[in-house]
């Protein structure tokens, strides 16, 4: 299949596909080379259009919120998906347990985590204020377990359905997905289609009031509104990557027009015109001299794509 006929099979499935698609627009770090094929199907053409790619040898990844990801500067090949248009989010009857304390609601990859959490509030249930201010889809916080708080995204999972590469859909309960600190052992080319979440009854004011606490402290020690991909590296155990880094006299240090936050260390700031090769190499840096002061390896959080 070409990528002419490729367009053809999109168009006739109603599947928004764009050429040459610049990634810059679809990341938080404002930052990204143009992609080959840009994909935006919705649940009905996503089993039918994985098979196809998968069929025709055509190498895709998926993007959720493009938070937590660089894009390098030469680009992606092949196709990227996005999950965008599979945002669908359902509280009813359904999806309730025998536990009167306990509910759970069905959320699609796409849908954004803050609104997951906006809606967990209103409904007074509890388990997810933890992850406040945290960007991205719940597609990318299942992915990388996300958590802040002592949350995490996996504590309230009952089960994931995954698209597999031949199409076919897939169900594995929490157990099954191997969730480890912000990672999961999500099947390489699998795509998370959605999930159920189970959470504890509260009452919503009591939620609310959690969660304003979270995001006021979060605010007050991270750079939240400049242009980021969020925590850069992984924290070691029992020791902060930021406090390594901050501790390594990095603080400030830029080179092209990527910056280590002077209010997180571990936040890398683009202040306009930065590049993904500008990124790398201050991650080198910071990362040597991490090593150099203190003999520990810095383990990248954020997941560097491209060519």
């Amino acid at each position: 299949m070409t990528y002419e006929h490729l367009k053809d099979f999109c168009i006739s499935r109603n599947i928004d596909i764009r050429f040459n698609e610049p990634m810059s627009i679809h990341t938080s770090l404002k930052i990204g080379g143009p992609a080959d094929i840009a994909l935006f199907p919705n649940e009905s053409s996503i089993s039918e259009l994985i098979k196809t790619l998968t069929k025709e040898g055509i190498p895709y990844i998926v993007i959720g919120g493009g938070t937590n990801i660089l894009i390098k500067d030469s680009g992606i090949g092949g196709a990227v998906i996005f999950t965008s248009r599979i945002n669908g989010i359902t509280q009813n009857t359904e999806y309730r347990t025998q536990d009167a304390d306990t509910e759970c609601i069905f959320v699609q990859s796409g849908c954004l985590l803050q609104k997951v959490i906006n809606l967990c509030i209103e409904h007074g249930l509890s388990g997810m204020e933890g992850l406040a201010g945290i960007p991205g889809s719940v597609g990318g916080a299942i992915a990388g377990n996300a958590g802040s708080f002592g949350y995490e995204i996996k504590d309230v999972i009952k089960s994931v359905n995954l698209v597999m590469p031949d199409g076919s859909i897939k169900n594995l309960s929490s157990s099954d997905i191997g969730f480890q600190y912000r990672s999961s052992n999500i099947t390489s080319g699998a795509i998370i289609l959605s999930t159920i979440l189970c959470l504890r009854r509260d009452e919503p004011f009591k939620i609310k009031k959690r969660f304003v606490e979270f995001i006021n402290e979060k605010k007050s020690r991270q750079p939240v509104s400049k242009l980021s991909a969020g925590c850069v590296f992984k924290n070691p155990k029992d020791i902060a990557a930021g406090k390594l880094i901050a501790d390594a006299g990095c603080k400030g240090m830029r080179f092209g027009d990527i910056e280590v936050s002077t209010m997180h260390a571990n936040f890398f700031i683009n202040r306009g015109k930065g590049t993904a090769d500008d990124f790398l190499k201050l991650m080198d840096i910071v990362s040597k001299k991490v090593k150099d002061k203190f003999g520990i390896v810095l383990e990248p959080e954020i997941k560097v794509l491209g060519r």
